[in-house]
């Protein structure tokens, strides 16, 4: 009997933490200084309610960036499953660029909470480079791209998304700069 009783709660309390998250991404991906009363106000919990679920604005920060970049990561499966290898890739090389841009607040708050003395280490990519590697690895084996890139080259050759500014029209020159990245991935190949 205690466990009906448990189960409420704890769906109440993943629905609070889901949309703590969600009102954090947001506000934080708009101004990286966005109180955490603000935060917890719009997201229709109190304080207490915030605070048990993330202790400090750190917490917080980085569960948004490690659930993010599992996002970004997940969709590299989705895409082969629903596209040719290279369609795959390049689609999800826009992904990427989306969620490098359209978070840039967010890369503010990163730095913040990670760059302070003492402070917690960034999140490493890890599930991001795991996504790349399954996607160069599919299109390798379909002779699509030249063999043997690796996610760490991949991912140093579209580091110049982060070097876009967001308030700007970045479409148009992240488009340009992920083609150019592709038709070097394509260069080299078996089979064009």
């Amino acid at each position: 009997m205690p466990q009906q009783k448990d189960s409420p709660r704890r769906s109440d309390a993943q629905r609070n933490r889901e949309r703590i998250l969600e009102v954090a991404l947001a506000e934080l991906s708009h101004c990286a200084d966005t109180p955490l009363s603000q935060i917890a106000k719009k997201a229709g919990v109190g304080q207490g309610t915030f605070y048990r679920n993330f202790p400090n604005r750190e917490s917080l920060v980085l569960e948004i960036y490690r659930h993010e970049m599992q996002q970004v990561a997940d969709s590299a499966e989705h895409l082969l499953a629903t596209r040719a290898p290279d369609a795959a890739l390049r689609a999800w090389m826009d992904r990427l660029a989306e969620f490098a841009m359209t978070k840039a607040g967010l890369a503010d708050a990163i730095r913040q909470v990670t760059g302070a003395p003492g402070g917690p280490a960034k999140p490493s990519p890890t599930p991001v480079a795991h996504a790349a590697e399954l996607l160069l690895r599919a299109n390798e084996e379909a002779g699509k791209i030249r063999p043997a890139v690796t996610a760490d080259d991949f991912l140093l050759a579209i580091a110049g998304l982060w070097q876009l500014d967001p308030h700007e029209d970045w479409r148009p020159r992240a488009a340009r700069l992920l083609d150019l990245v592709m038709s070097g991935l394509r260069s080299g190949a078996p089979r064009g």
